[in-house]
């Protein structure tokens, strides 16, 4: 084998990866999941901002 059919061997799993985690990224079964992760930095600012950070004790 050359080298040169090694890279083109390469470059064809690299493309196929890449599509695959494409299709995978833009399922449908996806949609809920990556919905509830695009919150989460919202869901930090609300916390923080009721002192509920982590590891903070209130002292009455």
């Amino acid at each position: 084998m050359s080298f040169g059919f090694v890279q083109g061997l390469l470059t064809i799993l690299l493309m196929v990866l890449f599509i695959g985690i494409v299709v995978w990224a833009y399922s449908g079964r996806q949609k809920k999941r990556f919905e509830e992760a695009s919150m989460l930095p919202f869901a930090e600012d609300d916390a923080k901002r009721d002192g509920h950070r982590k590891g903070e004790t209130k002292h009455d």
